[in-house]
């Protein structure tokens, strides 16, 4: 815990910058961008039939988009007031009428036509839902035949075959703490939660490194530190409102630096809405760009501290911060030995930089007198992300970049949900302000709960989907999922095969607040679909924790209600006292005041939350900085450099690295068919020019990209992406990413592969003859070999 606290917003500069605009063109007339005023009024039409109330949302709610951290239309970073088209897009979820009858009991082939955005625009879930084995049509159900029927099967079942998820979709800290505890009265830990595929390997890389799970600092040390890195995150296009704190971090002389595979338009420039200056003349953002090969990046900066080391040998203390390093940290002499034996050769064509670049980002970092390194799934979504993600603490702990002011580990995170979830135990590995390993923690909450806990190590969501398809027999075999928000269909690798696991589920409970793909499988004897509220809508409000623990208080907004939804935390403990009626007076839970309360006796570092219940209220967990003056929460006070191998990258010669990216979207919601920054469509492929001259392909034409998981048809899009490597949109790419390769620290699944390019005629030409099969093996022996 930091003693230093949040100082609040500061000012823009009032006076503009004209050498950072883009150009002297007003709102980049004739430029390829997004059109932030059209797309508003597009909105605005949207919710046209309950605007005030949408009014409401924005300016007293906290932002259902990001954890950017934005209640109502204000921050804790920047003074005056702060919007995005994200947030904008998601407001509809929270406005828009139920459903209509006759499309809700239409005939679920019918259903099954749509897109999930289809079925989305429908309208919200207005109240219980059952279809059982053969029925085609969901039929409305009440609430006591719904619940009652999912209690009747739980207590049929071993615990073991029966797991809880829930997405980041709105949900509260009040409803994850719940889920948690009704989780382990019901005697399961397979609970588990969005940030299994998203930030799983930050948690668990911080913790070993730092000693801590979340961002060490805050977005104003964005402002005015010497170097702000961004590693595979493009927060300009997944959290819109950073943009304006890159805007005043360049106004403080700050120098941005990007690190991703594909030179992210919306990184380089950018038109802030919500500034005039910039909406008018856009602002330059990146001050450099370095381009490394997918899954690279463990080599790039093993190269960087080799230079740090060689510096020091010509020059002691030009490079690394000697004072912390000897007070705050362990295995220094550990690290420079393992960087020492690292060759260039395979530095350099494992992250696809050059000597001379990595040198480059090197001296800049050992000139630095502070700098912030944020980063996202680029780093994250690789069966070596937490490995990743300590290298990135080894670079700020060599260089002293941790718990003071302008510097910091960030990972950035995508929802504003999702950053609470296991600190509230919604987690396999995690309870409340502990570690399920941790025999303190256990017992701490065991005397807190008043009951005892399942000892037994709960599953990661992607197992679980797995072990749907045991044999019937096998004590794991996972009969009822119980999934709050989410789409594994469109979200995890392999949905040909996440189609299989959902479908031979015997009960498949969705709570929820729409319609999506996954919602109208079958299930081998019932689906039932439960109408869940919006934070805006659940009595007595809600928090949320945003990226940098700012924890803020949503107050229940006055406006339309849709029909028999329920506050999703309400659900949770309704149904555990139909299934453990005896255990009832364990629950508590009995109003989102009295689960606060809880919150602070169970979760430490939150002492404060009990006390939020007004619009504005918010208080920040664990001070400004974490590990503050250089004293990290681990056993012996020390940060841990630790040596990281090169994870084996072999590439056949002639194939690619693929990665998948983010477009005109939030999370799995496709929100256009066109990104507004590079004007990609959802099937074109990224390539590089040069790529896409050796395979004789051209501009929009139809290609192929297979390899032993599957196929994806798609369409040549030649962008400014590094050589060897190309990139497709998610979840359309899933297709070619292997199911069940999981990160053996965080269980984050792998998202990165390589794949064939070819022609779309050449490939059709052979689909008769055993080409394409033996392509797959030549593949798969040469990665082998």
């Amino acid at each position: 815990m930091g003693k230093t606290k949040h100082t609040g917003p500061i000012k823009l500069p009032a006076k503009p910058d004209p050498k950072l605009w883009v150009s002297k063109i007003p709102f980049g007339l004739g430029k390829v961008k997004p059109k932030h005023i059209r797309e508003t009024a597009k909105i605005a039409w949207q919710n046209r039939d309950n605007l005030p109330y949408a009014v409401r949302i924005l300016t007293q709610g906290v932002c259902d988009g990001c954890a950017l951290g934005v209640s109502g239309l204000y921050d804790q970073t920047l003074a005056g007031p702060h919007i995005c088209t994200t947030r904008l897009n998601v407001l509809r979820l929270n406005t828009m009428p139920a459903i209509r009858e006759e499309l809700l009991h239409a005939d679920i082939d019918e259903l099954s036509r749509m897109s999930s955005t289809e079925l989305r625009q429908l309208g919200r879930i207005p109240y219980p839902l059952i279809r059982k084995k053969g029925e085609r049509r969901f039929r409305r159900a009440t609430w006591d035949e719904a619940l009652d029927t999912i209690a009747a099967k739980m207590r049929g079942l071993n615990p073991k075959q029966m797991a809880f998820y829930l997405t980041a979709r709105g949900i509260t800290n009040e409803s994850y703490y719940v889920a948690a505890k009704v989780a382990r009265l019901l005697g399961t830990n397979n609970i588990d939660n969005a940030s299994r595929i998203c930030h799983s390997p930050s948690k668990t890389a911080l913790k070993r490194s730092v000693g801590v799970g979340a961002s060490t600092c805050n977005y104003k040390d964005w402002i005015g530190t010497d170097v702000l890195v961004f590693w595979g995150s493009v927060a300009a296009n997944n959290q819109p409102v950073s943009t304006k704190y890159m805007y005043a971090a360049k106004r403080k002389g700050t120098k941005i630096i990007v690190i991703n595979p594909y030179y992210e338009p919306s990184m380089e420039q950018y038109w802030i809405p919500s500034i005039a200056e910039s909406a008018l003349f856009g602002t330059k953002l990146a001050d450099d760009v370095y381009q490394v090969n997918i899954g690279g990046d463990i080599a790039f900066m093993n190269g960087i501290m080799k230079v740090w080391f060689e510096m020091e040998a010509r020059e002691p203390g030009s490079a690394i911060d000697h004072a912390f390093v000897a007070a705050h940290t362990s295995g220094i002499e550990e690290l420079r030995a393992h960087v020492a034996q690292q060759d260039w050769t395979t530095l350099t064509q494992s992250s696809g930089l050059t000597r001379e670049r990595i040198s480059e980002l090197a001296a800049i970092l050992a000139r630095a007198a502070s700098a912030v390194f944020v980063w996202s799934m680029g780093l994250t979504q690789h069966r070596f992300g937490t490995d990743n993600i300590s290298q990135v603490a080894n670079l700020a702990l060599l260089r002293g970049f941790l718990g003071r002011e302008h510097c910091g580990l960030m990972p950035i995170r995508g929802h504003s949900g999702v950053q609470g979830s296991g600190e509230m135990g919604a987690d396999p590995f995690s309870l409340p302000g502990g570690e399920i390993s941790s025999a303190a923690d256990r017992e701490r909450i065991e005397q807190l709960w008043g009951f005892e806990l399942p000892s037994w190590q709960g599953d990661i969501v992607g197992v679980t989907l797995e072990n749907a398809l045991l044999p019937e027999e096998q004590e794991r075999k996972l009969r009822l999922f119980y999934t709050s928000g989410g789409n594994f269909l469109e979200t995890m690798p392999d949905p040909v095969f996440v189609r299989q696991a959902l479908t031979n589920m015997d009960i498949r409970v969705h709570q929820d607040i729409i319609l999506n793909t996954s919602t109208l499988l079958d299930a081998r004897e019932a689906v039932v679909v439960l109408p869940a509220m919006t934070r805006y809508e659940q009595p007595g409000g809600g928090t949320s924790t945003s990226t940098e623990r700012m924890v803020y208080f949503s107050p229940e907004i006055a406006g339309p209600r849709i029909g028999e939804a329920r506050a999703e935390w309400d659900i949770y403990v309704d149904l555990a006292r139909r299934v453990k009626p005896e255990a009832a007076a364990l629950l508590g839970c009995g109003s989102a005041e009295a689960i606060r309360a809880e919150i602070a006796q169970a979760a430490p570092s939150y002492d404060g939350i009990q006390h939020l219940r007004e619009r504005g209220d918010v208080f920040q967990s664990g001070g400004a900085w974490l590990c503050e003056d250089g004293v990290c929460p681990t056993p012996d006070g020390r940060g841990r450099l630790l040596p990281i191998e090169l994870p084996e990258l072999r590439k056949p010669e002639g194939h690619f690295a693929v990665t998948t990216r983010r477009g005109k979207q939030f999370n799995s919601m496709i929100y256009s068919d066109v990104d507004p920054f590079n004007e990609a469509e959802r099937y074109d492929v990224l390539i590089h020019k040069e790529d896409a001259k050796g395979l004789a392909l051209k501009e929009g034409e139809a290609i192929v990209v297979y390899n032993g998981f599957g196929s994806m048809h798609g369409r040549v899009k030649q962008a400014d992406v590094k050589q060897g490597n190309i990139e497709v949109h998610w979840p359309e790419g899933n297709s070619l990413i292997p199911k069940g390769v999981y990160e053996p620290f965080a269980g984050i699944p792998e998202y990165n592969t390589a794949v064939i390019v070819e022609k779309a005629e050449t490939y059709h030409a052979h689909k008769d003859t055993r080409y394409v099969e033996k392509r797959i093996l030549e593949l798969e022996t040469e990665m082998e070999g």
